[in-house]
């Protein structure tokens, strides 16, 4: 990731707190892609990350940046791979973590933030209980606020998924990118990029890709308001699903998300739970790769997009495995039976 460093937060005479991430494979997925009629079908396939997801990105960058401005505590609330990203940098970097989970979390996150000596605190409820809880607890002591956009670095870390795009495309941009969306920090990254490569003059200005957001059935603010022509999205009450990431009942940066994507003449699609598992199951036995839930709701919703004739045969399209399967594999155990 840091061969991008001259457009990252880093500075001459500092050294990036990494573990390898970034520069993952954009895998050319030729069996799904024919069974689907689309042979321009792409993955990236961001499982290959430290921590097994895109997560490394933004946290590499926020606690490269964190010690540099001398912070010795970092902290931060999530559904999973966030925290154990944060964990896993701070230890690199030397600095104490404390994440705040919510109390149902999956227990692989809950032990991988310990296997990386964080100090954690489980919280009723969802990700912004969580969040809220982690700014009362650190308030008093400063801690370094790792929150998704509450501070400025994740988004550096997460916009170099769009550089990889156009390095891996030979400089060009697919019609489509199919992204899981939580918080939405990456997308929001990614359209920071296009404007960025543009401004470099190594881009063309137009088109980019048409960028579609994809929620759970269960949690899917972002889906409710595009299609409802809102600039903001209210908070989605009482949300389910079984993609940790996905369950975020309110994006900071919505009216960021929904810009791009009608900006970009994109969509917003909700996909169930089963067919994110079903997703799964169909990127690991056809194509290889080990997808969590959000890998799998993301082929869901190019499916669909394909069934609907939104997306063309020979249309370039790129779908977003954000995570591997490792950490959810009691949910293939569940739909085996």
């Amino acid at each position: 990731m840091w061969r991008y460093r001259e457009l990252l937060p880093i500075f001459d005479g500092e050294e990036p707190v990494t573990l390898g991430e970034g520069f993952t494979p954009l895998v050319h997925a030729q069996a799904i892609g024919a069974r689907l009629g689309l042979p321009r079908l792409y993955i990236k396939d961001e499982s290959l990350n430290p921590t097994s997801s895109f997560k490394a990105r933004g946290q590499a960058t926020a606690v490269t940046r964190a010690r540099a401005l001398g912070a010795t505590v970092v902290a931060l609330p999530s559904a999973g791979n966030a925290g154990s990203a944060a964990a896993a940098y701070a230890a690199r970097a030397g600095l104490k973590a404390k994440v705040f989970l919510p109390r149902d979390v999956k227990p692989a996150f809950v032990r991988e933030c310990q296997l990386y000596g964080a100090e954690l605190e489980l919280v009723d409820g969802v990700i912004t209980d969580a969040g809220r809880v982690a700014a009362e607890r650190g308030r008093p002591f400063g801690w370094y606020d790792l929150s998704t956009l509450k501070e400025p670095y994740r988004v550096e870390g997460k916009k170099t998924m769009a550089f990889e795009l156009a390095e891996q495309l030979e400089w060009s941009w697919p019609d489509w990118i199919v992204y899981p969306t939580g918080g939405g920090t990456g997308l929001i990254g990614m359209w920071k990029a296009f404007e960025e490569l543009e401004r470099l003059g190594w881009m063309r200005p137009a088109p980019r890709p048409r960028m579609v957001v994809v929620q759970a059935a269960g949690c899917a603010p972002l889906v409710r308001a595009f299609e409802a022509g809102d600039d903001r999205a209210a908070p989605w009450q009482a949300p389910h699903t079984v993609a940790d990431g996905l369950r975020v009942p309110q994006a900071l940066g919505d009216f960021l998300i929904l810009r791009a994507l009608r900006e970009s003449g994109g969509t917003a699609v909700a996909v169930s739970d089963e067919e994110m598992i079903a997703g799964m199951r169909e990127l690991g036995a056809v194509e290889g790769l080990s997808a969590a839930p959000e890998g799998g709701a993301a082929l869901a919703a190019v499916k669909r997009l394909a069934a609907d004739r939104m997306i063309r045969r020979n249309d370039t399209v790129v779908l977003f495995n954000t995570g591997g399967a490792l950490k959810y594999l009691d949910l293939l155990g569940e739909s085996a039976g």
